[in-house]
């Protein structure tokens, strides 16, 4: 198995309408684990500039969470197998959408 160098903690909070975070139960926290800096791939994004801060950091984050899934998906008895062909070609997509200057 492939020892992770980075390690990543996602919240996902809702804010409500008055702008105020959600109160009680409403947040999902979760860890992952990536080969890759995260932080180094959205600083390259920005200096692009080709789209917002916002979209860049969203893009960075959701192709680290589906490398997560399509590595977990290699394991013939994995659930997420089935969708083995659908993960890498969606990553060869957004990896081109990432580099395209």
């Amino acid at each position: 198995m492939t020892h992770s160098k980075h390690r990543y903690r996602i919240s996902v909070t809702p804010i409500e309408t008055d702008g105020q975070q959600c109160s009680g139960r409403c947040s999902i926290e979760f860890e992952q684990h990536s080969q890759h800096s995260w932080m180094r791939e959205f600083e390259a994004a920005q200096r692009l500039r080709r789209l917002s801060c916002n979209d860049d950091a969203s893009l960075v984050v959701v192709t680290g969470l589906l490398t997560g899934l399509a590595d977990a998906s290699t394991r013939a008895e994995s659930p997420l197998a089935t969708l083995q062909p659908e993960l890498d070609q969606l990553l060869r997509k957004l990896h081109g959408l990432r580099s395209k200057a």
